[in-house]
């Protein structure tokens, strides 16, 4: 499910942001499940329940999560929606796609790029 590694530089809630975040985008957590709880997911990653705290509250604010009082934690609808992270996602592809039209790739074979990765999301989901 998430690997911590211990040796990496970033702090150990965006790793556990980044993994829960993986198993989303990925469909292997689908629209509607329930995430273990704060407490379980601490647990099982040998960390301290602030940390899945502060990972779920992060995902929860850039739209990957929802929180239900008394009922959990559950992978959101339409998981990322418009918030900022979707903003960021698109600066950086925006960034992306002039450096790769710079580097001579035509604007075909870039739309075919696209139509190849979005092949393959589906798939996966």
């Amino acid at each position: 499910m998430i690997e911590l590694n211990y040796r990496d530089a970033r702090p150990i809630y965006l790793q556990v942001k980044d993994g829960l975040r993986h198993l989303v985008v990925t469909g292997a957590i689908r629209e509607g499940d329930q995430l273990p709880s704060v407490r379980a997911l601490a647990a099982s990653l040998a960390i301290n329940p602030n940390t899945i705290q502060r990972a779920y509250e992060a995902l929860e604010g850039e739209g990957y999560l929802r929180a239900e009082a008394g009922r959990g934690v559950f992978a959101a609808k339409g998981a990322g929606g418009a918030g900022p992270r979707r903003e960021a996602l698109l600066k950086q592809l925006d960034e992306a796609v002039t450096e790769l039209l710079f580097l001579g790739m035509t604007p075909v074979e870039l739309a075919a790029r696209v139509t190849e990765a979005g092949t393959k999301g589906e798939s996966a989901i």
